[in-house]
């Protein structure tokens, strides 16, 4: 067709010289002179139909008709949308062109179907469509019923089926761009894209099937993006991307919704990576649960904010003193990944997270690494991902988290590693007045290291660390962290946790109770400032092997001072576990005299305590206590009695031998006086040198043989005793 001046395609009264009837571009092709018949292809006839610069009066009507040619419309402007429906065409094109709508129902297309740099002010319906060729949106502006209700829908392609790609860079869309059950045989590409409608869908993909990427990076997203069971057989990428206004969708009675939800990708597929980073940012939740991914979800750099009600207090300050409202999930969820499963890594470094990470149920086969973000979710849970599985190691190292993080009944292959983070503001239970740990691993199965310990800065848990029946592989370190801000809650609480090695040298004491309670390890490496936590050291059943600096044969110091800080632990309360524990440590490396000393202390305190209940009975507990420990050391110490036995003869030898003369009980006999050997007589049990039986011994000295004879006993009975200990041994 020939071409006139360029048109405006903008211009709201073009020129006559410029108007055209849509009718005349198809008689043009082959009509003659009466109705409209169907144009036949004529020999020598150019295969494309171009139509530049024109006003199209009317419909351009191919609804149901085979058109063997190809048609282009170059910057012309049509006075009522096209009618392609049912049609069949070899190709059709409108570039830089301004249309009311087009309606494409059902039409079926040899070639490329185009609207690239077009503006289409009216819906784009091409439901059921079948192009052989691509479909071309580049640099184009739809907007539905021109504008009107920017709400509806601006481009509706249910189940259109393309053997090529959607090529819609830089695409403009005023409401809502919809390919429900669309099949994209190449990559679809919406890059650098605008597309518009607040509190509705700006793109819905429910079902979507796109046989190579996906591509929405830098794009600007008002409106929820649904993709809903859609699969990508390549990778997904909405790297620098930036998604608000999510669709209002609040179902009260579900609390897993999102009712602000900017992607809803629930059930998605993706065969190779899906990347949010770089610049990604959502105001609202990002939802992915039960999603498949093949390669890596790369999160690193974006920014993920629940955009719930307190999006106007982002210090949480406000939020925080009404403690009549519980919200356990704080802002809202803003990384939703329930049922996840990642078949590489999850790379979130230099993330920022307003709201919570939830992750329950996630399983990546890779590594979940955090490392140098932050999270952001005062008085509530920052992450939230029981149960998860981490084939490799789960990294938060240098990250700053304002809220708690709940990781009960994970599985880490290797390191769970939280070096150098900071835990601030812990939340609190929902039907409980007590407030959760900042970090809670309850339950973690991990196989190699637990690191809660300073990496460039201290590791620091205001809500004190909780690892109740974890079992960890190789180390549980604590060194140089910071746990507990509350005397009246738990620093630190590993009930029933296994580990090889465990480290608890904080830098400062921890503020709070300690639990150590059924512990179970094999080397035990600890500081003073660990064992002067300011409240109560729970540390009944704790098992350890072995001290990581051994006690020195002759270092009696370091053994009172353990002593010392067993009786500080425990708040001066009888405890015989820990003493027992700490000997039979000392024993089994061979350190049996201060093995000995521990139990001697065992038993002071355990008199000492016994006396307590005793009423006006309480000194003659003590006496006694003290008499034993005095004597034998309360029979760990038999080398004592030897020395008592020593004294005992010496002082009866001299009183018999300075006293008044014995006299012989049998008269006929004549024995020579020996004050020593009666003496020892006396003293030594069962062993008879003939003198004890053959002397009368009068008044006093009566008493004091007595006395010798059951003193030997006792004393004698212990020294046999330690000496079959030592025998046995």
């Amino acid at each position: 067709m020939g071409e006139g001046a360029r048109l405006d395609v903008f211009d709201p009264d073009p020129p006559r010289s410029s108007r055209l009837s849509a009718a005349e571009v198809l008689r043009g092709v082959g009509e003659q002179e009466g109705a409209w018949r169907l144009p036949r292809r004529r020999a020598g006839m150019p295969p494309v139909v171009r139509v530049a610069d024109r006003y199209l009066t009317g419909q351009l009507d191919l609804r149901a008709v085979e058109f063997p040619y190809l048609l282009e419309f170059v910057r012309c402007r049509f006075e009522a949308p096209p009618d392609l429906r049912q049609g069949k065409l070899a190709g059709i094109g409108f570039e830089g062109c301004r249309l009311p709508g087009l309606m494409g129902r059902n039409l079926s297309c040899a070639n490329e179907v185009s609207l690239a740099g077009s503006t289409v002010e009216g819906l784009v319906d091409l439901v059921d469509a079948d192009v052989a060729g691509s479909l071309s949106l580049r640099d184009a502006v739809l907007r539905a019923s021109g504008g009107a209700a920017p709400d509806g829908i601006a481009f509706h392609a249910d189940r259109l089926k393309l053997a090529g790609g959607l090529l819609a860079q830089r695409v403009r869309v005023s409401g809502e761009l919809r390919l429900a059950g669309g099949r994209v045989g190449g990559y679809c590409n919406l890059s650098g894209g605008e597309l518009d409608n607040p509190r509705g869908h700006s793109v819905n993909g429910t079902g979507l099937h796109v046989g190579g990427n996906l591509l929405m990076a830098d794009c600007r997203f008002r409106g929820t993006v649904l993709l809903a069971g859609a699969r990508v057989s390549s990778a997904l990428t909405l790297r620098g991307a930036v998604a608000t206004d999510g669709r209002a969708d609040d179902d009260a009675l579900d609390p897993h919704s999102d009712p602000n939800a900017t992607l809803v990708f629930d059930r998605l597929t993706v065969d190779g990576d899906v990347q949010l980073d770089r610049g990604f940012s959502s105001t609202g939740t990002v939802r992915m649960v039960n999603a498949a991914l093949g390669g890596t979800l790369s999160l690193s750099g974006g920014v993920f904010d629940a955009g719930g009600p307190e999006a106007d207090d982002p210090t949480g300050y406000g939020r925080a003193l009404r403690t009549d409202v519980a919200e356990p999930t704080g802002y809202g969820r803003a990384l939703h990944l329930d049922g996840a499963q990642v078949g590489g890594d999850i790379i979130g470094r230099q993330a920022r997270v307003r709201g919570q990470l939830r992750m329950v149920d996630l399983q990546a086969k890779g590594s979940l690494v955090l490392d140098g973000s932050t999270l952001d979710n005062p008085r509530a849970d920052a992450v939230l991902g029981n149960r998860s599985r981490v084939g490799s190691n789960l990294n938060a190292r240098q990250v700053e988290v304002t809220g708690g993080l709940e990781l009960r009944g994970v599985h880490v292959g290797a390191n769970l590693d939280l070096r150098g983070s900071r835990l601030t503001r812990p939340g609190r239970y929902r039907h409980q007045p007590a407030g959760k740990p900042s970090l809670d691993v309850g339950g973690a199965v991990i196989g190699r290291d637990l690191i809660c310990a300073r990496g460039e800065k201290e590791f620091v848990a205001h809500g004190g660390v909780r690892a109740r029946r974890a079992q960890v592989g190789r180390m549980a370190t604590f060194a140089g962290a910071v746990l507990g801000d509350k005397l009246d809650a738990h620093a630190l609480n590993v009930l029933g946790m296994q580990v090889q090695e465990l480290v608890v040298t904080p830098i400062t004491p921890p503020r709070g109770d300690v639990t150590l309670r059924q512990v179970r390890c094999t080397s035990l490496d600890d500081n003073e400032n660990f064992w002067g936590a300011t409240g109560r050291i729970d540390l009944e059943e704790f098992r350890y092997d072995s001290l990581r600096r051994p006690i020195d044969l002759r270092d009696d110091q370091e053994v009172a001072r353990r002593l010392r800080w067993l009786s500080q632990a425990m708040r001066r309360t009888y405890r015989p576990g820990p003493y027992d524990q700490f000997a039979e440590m000392l024993r089994a490396s061979g350190n049996d005299e201060h093995a000995s000393a521990v139990l001697v202390e065992k038993q002071r305190l355990r008199y000492r305590a016994v006396a307590e209940g005793r009423g006006w009975r309480r000194p003659l507990v003590l006496v006694w206590s003290w008499a034993q420990r005095a004597m034998v050391g309360y029979g760990y110490r038999p080398a004592r009695a030897v020395g008592w036995l020593v004294v005992a003869w010496l002082l009866g030898s001299a009183w018999f031998a300075a006293g008044p003369p014995l006299d012989e009980i049998n008269e006929q006999d004549h024995l020579p006086w020996n004050p020593w050997l009666f003496t020892i007589d006396l003293v030594v049990p069962i062993v008879d040198f003939g003198n004890k039986n053959r002397w009368q011994t009068p008044g006093a000295s009566q008493w004091i043989a007595s006395g010798l004879i059951v003193l030997g006993w006792v004393l004698a009975t212990t020294v046999a005793a330690g000496l079959t200990r030592v025998l046995k041994r």
